[in-house]
């Protein structure tokens, strides 16, 4: 194994979790994100190859896999409902039909909200970003993701208590 190539799996593998969680987030498939996952790497591989060396490969790595995610929702589907289809780890408490219940919910209210909203929120809340980190990957200045974060866990919240409200009572 190459220098240069250590130094790039040095540098990026320690975000390879990070990654996979937003295109998990991003896809609707678990093999639809690993391939997001992969052609995420092949593409920060290939911009290390050509000198395009991050400061902080976590954003970068994110920024990449976001592209790349839009290129597939433009290429592939015709509403954003379709790939916009956020997802979450397994439950590891007892209650695992509660926890399954409320899961879904959140899962429902975050498709609600607006695209942007929902990216900021997704980045910061479930990926562990800083809204410095977030707007650097979004293109967008700081205060815009914490304005659209704010907004966006306002209404996430308003929405999971609409489907609470919806939800059959058993």
């Amino acid at each position: 194994m190459s220098k240069r190539h250590e130094r790039f799996l040095r540098a990026t593998m320690p975000a390879a979790d990070l990654v996979f969680n937003l295109a998990r987030r991003l896809t609707p498939a678990q093999a639809d994100a690993e391939d997001l996952v992969q052609e995420t790497y092949a593409r920060a591989w290939a911009a290390w190859i050509d000198g395009r060396r991050p400061r902080k490969a976590a954003p970068w790595l994110a920024t990449i896999c976001l592209n790349l995610g839009r290129d597939r929702l433009r290429r592939t589907a015709t509403h954003a409902e379709t790939f916009w289809q956020p997802t979450f780890d397994p439950p590891g408490q007892a209650d695992v039909e509660n926890e399954a219940v409320n899961r879904s919910m959140v899962e429902a209210a975050l498709r609600r909200l607006p695209e942007e909203q929902r990216l900021a929120v997704i980045l910061m809340d479930l990926c562990g970003f800083t809204a410095a980190e977030v707007a650097i990957v979004v293109g967008s200045p700081r205060g815009t993701v914490l304005a659209r974060v704010h907004r966006g866990r306002k209404k996430l919240a308003q929405a999971v208590q609409e489907v609470k409200s919806r939800a059959p009572r058993s």
